[in-house]
Formats: C-alpha cells, sequence, structure tokens
C-alpha cells in the first residue's frame, strides 16, 4: 500500500492562495497559504513537493482524496497552477475549492460561497479565467478594509496583522480549514450555513 500510486484518484483541490517568499509570510493576502498550512499540521504532512507550479500533498479531507495547492506562481498568476492541476487529476470545477483572504469582510470573518465574480480579487480572477468558470466554491476569509480610501490596497493586502488582529486572524485561519473540510464531506450549502454566521 506504501508504494501505491498517490496520482490516481485526486477527487478535490484545495488551493490556498498566497505569494511565495518569506517576505509575504503573516500578510493579509496571504491568508490562503496559511489555511493550507494550518491544515497540513493538523494532518502532520508537510506541503512541499513541486507539481504543477504549486507546493502541493496529497492527503485524506472530508472522506475525500484532496491535493493540498499553494501556487508558486505569484498571487495574479494562481489559475495557472489551478489549471494545470484541474486538467491533469480531471477534476471539475465545483471540486476546486479555493482559500483566499477577502478585504470586504471584517477580520477573522468567513464567508463560505459556491461560486461567483472575482471581486476585484486578482488570484480569483486568474483561477476564474483558467477554469473558464466563476462556479467553483471558496472560503474568503475577511482580513479588514484598509483604515482610508487613499490608503494604497496593494500596500494594505501586503501589510502584517497586528495586535488583537493577529490572534483573530489565527483562529479565523483554523476555522476555515474547517469550513473547506465541511465543504468537502457535506456540501458548499451546509457549510455556508455553519461558517458564515
Amino acid at each position: 500500500m506504501f508504494f501505491s500510486n498517490k496520482n490516481s484518484g485526486v477527487e478535490w483541490l484545495v488551493v490556498g492562495l498566497g505569494n511565495p517568499g518569506d517576505k509575504y509570510d503573516d500578510t493579509r493576502h496571504n491568508v490562503g497559504f496559511a489555511a493550507i498550512d494550518q491544515l497540513a499540521e493538523e494532518l502532520r504532512v508537510p506541503v512541499q513537493k513541486l507539481k504543477h507550479r504549486a507546493l502541493t500533498q496529497t492527503v485524506e479531507l472530508g472522506g475525500a482524496k484532496v491535493l493540498l495547492m499553494k501556487p508558486i506562481t505569484y498571487m495574479n498568476l494562481s489559475g495557472e497552477a489551478v489549471g494545470e492541476a484541474a486538467r491533469f487529476y480531471k477534476v471539475p470545477a465545483d471540486h476546486v475549492l479555493v482559500i483566499s483572504d477577502d478585504v470586504s469582510l471584517p477580520v477573522g470573518k468567513l464567508r463560505v460561497r459556491r461560486g461567483g465574480s472575482a471581486g476585484g480579487h486578482n488570484g480569483l480572477k486568474s483561477i476564474i479565467q483558467h477554469l473558464g468558470t466563476d462556479q467553483f466554491p471558496r472560503v474568503k476569509i475577511g482580513v479588514g478594509q484598509k483604515p482610508h480610501p487613499d490608503y494604497d490596497m496593494a500596500d494594505w493586502v501586503l501589510g502584517k496583522f497586528a495586535g488583537e488582529d493577529r490572534k483573530t486572524i489565527a483562529e479565523a485561519i483554523q476555522r476555515a480549514g474547517k469550513a473547506a473540510e465541511c465543504c468537502i464531506h457535506d456540501g458548499p450549502d451546509k457549510a455556508m450555513n455553519k461558517f458564515n454566521g
């Protein structure tokens, strides 16, 4: 069993969005990566196999065989990695679950959705482009709105959490993994009811 072909039978992709490189660790834009890291830690597996332009690991999650992914293409090209993996494993779009940051939600608030527009998020925009549809489930993690209208959006999303927000976001990142698992096991509607409180 140990030598079985792990490539076969991937049923879901769970993709955390972020930017590769130490300088982006703990930034608002990298909460998707952090959620994948948190899941990996709980499952006691490293996400470090380089495949499909992403760091990956095959795991059992929510009763399904899942490929955890952290694209290393930089945020605005995330779709290249996701599209490639989805085609390779023949995973339909409704089994591609994306975990990303959302500036329109308060810090730590989760929103599970079964599809929809990119809402100005370049990572989601790229995935929609490469999957050819916006009908894929997502878990959005609120990172809060920028403090005032003149504040540069790039500076905001590439900034780090401070003070009380650090604790709030750590809890949200943990819940995001649970929401992803619920989505896979019980479907997005159940996950929406449970986590969109």
